[in-house]
């Protein structure tokens, strides 16, 4: 979004997992914070449908009408969004406006681009912005590491998706999705603890009494009112950094016999228990290559269709199949992930192909790269002439945007 010439523009991307927001040109966002957000719902009657009530009443004593008994209350919800999460609350729901990558909510949508514009620290009326510009995913990350041309493979919390990006735009045929993505993993993380008889308890459902020198115990608290959603996300953020802390992806395929007896990992939960993870650190990364591995986890749901769901190296595979014959080998030498990937698809790929897989070896880049991209987008001299503007939204309409930013 643009402020002027005076003020920077604003980069923000909302993303299925988090959000992140700052200023164009800088390195890294100003505000990282979580997508979903938590909802308590009130019952009263809204301004809205005050108003209609007033309306109505006054159109029926016109007409000489009597007023219909209809109750006009509506449920309101309360939003907490970013840091506000932390914090429990009676009946506090949390849920997400984005589905698959496609958003099915605005209202909290709206609740998270005003949390996003606070967190700037800019104060706009609703949105009234002179100008903004929309970008694909794909489109910045291949920006973010320099180049025009590039096989993007961007695994996001919800999704994962591998799209070509030739001369700065994105080949839509090219574009293969996968509905493996971080937060899934998580899932069988979670899984596959609970089916050990590992119990985690969120972090605000205990507390920690010292009854000797160093020595404590966990009580548990009672605390009835609060959501199932709530307590779900407060354990799916352990079992994240369960996954982030232990889990790497192995160097070849996993085999459940071979790594039958690799040395586990200690990690210590917030009550004090210590878990030992074994072969599952290589085995549930190893999903995003082997899809199939997923239902060995017990508990873990299958895919309505599980042969559509394809692994990292077969849909890097098949998005190139769907470019042209001319640019396949540029593609299979700028694919934009990690190292792992290389050689498979060298293995899937004709043998006379060079592949050459990219990554950054700053694990900041390698998370922000959308946002990074967005930021020196935006900052280019030659991009001032791309926005769309207040101007173009009022003489041609929103379907405008269409053609401003292809």
């Amino acid at each position: 979004m643009y402020g002027g010439d005076e003020v920077s523009a604003i980069v923000i991307d909302v993303g299925s997992y988090s959000c992140k927001a700052g200023y164009a040109g800088d390195d890294t966002p100003k505000a990282v914070f979580p997508s979903v957000v938590g909802s308590i719902e009130q019952m009263g009657e809204t301004d809205e449908a005050k108003a209609d009530k007033e309306a109505e009443a006054a159109s029926d004593s016109k007409n000489g009408a009597k007023p219909m008994d209809v109750d006009k209350a509506k449920t309101k919800r309360k939003l907490y969004v970013g840091q506000e999460l932390e914090f429990r609350r009676d009946h506090m729901e949390v849920i997400s406006p984005m589905k698959d990558g496609t958003v099915t909510d605005w209202d909290i949508v709206d609740n998270i681009w005003n949390h996003a514009f606070r967190a700037a620290e800019l104060m706009f009326e609703k949105y009234k912005v002179p100008a903004l510009f929309l970008a694909k995913n794909a489109v910045l990350t291949s920006f973010a590491s320099g180049r025009a041309t590039s096989l993007v493979v961007d695994s996001g919390g919800g999704s994962t998706v591998v799209a070509a990006v030739h001369d700065g735009y994105v080949l839509q045929k090219s574009v293969a999705t996968s509905p493996i993505g971080g937060e899934f993993l998580t899932d069988c993380m979670m899984k596959s603890l609970e089916s050990k008889g590992v119990v985690i308890r969120p972090r605000y459902s205990f507390k920690k009494k010292e009854v000797g020198p160093g020595e404590y115990k966990v009580v548990d608290l009672d605390l009835p009112n609060t959501a199932e959603s709530y307590k779900l996300y407060c354990m799916r953020a352990i079992a994240s950094d369960i996954k982030e802390s232990v889990c790497r992806v192995p160097d070849t395929a996993f085999d459940e016999v071979a790594y039958a007896n690799v040395p586990t990992t200690s990690y210590e939960l917030p009550d004090g228990q210590t878990i030992e993870v074994g072969a599952d650190r290589f085995k549930i990364p190893d999903i995003l290559f082997n899809p199939s591995l997923s239902q060995t986890i017990p508990g873990v749901d299958g895919f309505a269709d599980s042969m559509s769901v394809r692994g990292l190296p077969r849909m890097v595979i098949d998005s190139v199949n769907r470019c042209d014959v001319d640019i396949r080998k540029e593609l299979l030498s700028s694919i934009l992930l990690k190292e792992r990937l290389e050689k498979e698809v060298l293995e899937e790929s004709s043998g006379n192909t060079r592949v050459k897989v990219l990554a950054s070896g700053n694990s900041v880049e390698r998370r922000f790269s959308v946002w990074i991209g967005g930021s020196i987008l935006a900052s280019l001299g030659s991009f001032q002439q791309m926005w769309f503007s207040k101007a173009e939204y009022e003489e041609h309409g929103v379907s405008y945007i269409q053609r401003k930013c292809p």
